[in-house]
């Protein structure tokens, strides 16, 4: 797991452990029209967690391009966890 500070990111790490990914599919169920694959998370210690999770993304229609994308997830103390913001990233 990437260090970090209390209130502070971590480093981006592309070994996601299974409980960051478990938050990840968890938040993102249901959501159409486009499709996220993480690539590399950080994470962040408040009153609960946040994750940032560096995507593939691709918009669900045959002959779609891959874009880049960040999607940001809170995960409260108690609650289930759920998407902040998704950005997508120009390059």
């Amino acid at each position: 797991m990437p260090v970090q500070t209390v209130e502070g990111w971590s480093e981006f790490s592309a070994d996601i452990p299974t409980d960051a990914l478990a938050v990840f599919k968890k938040s993102l169920a249901g959501l159409a029209g486009v499709s996220y694959h993480p690539v590399a998370y950080a994470s962040q210690v408040v009153t609960g967690i946040n994750y940032l999770f560096f995507c593939n993304s691709k918009i669900v229609y045959p002959g779609a391009t891959n874009q880049a994308a960040m999607v940001h997830i809170e995960v409260p103390v108690t609650g289930d966890p759920h998407i902040t913001e998704i950005q997508k990233v120009i390059y």
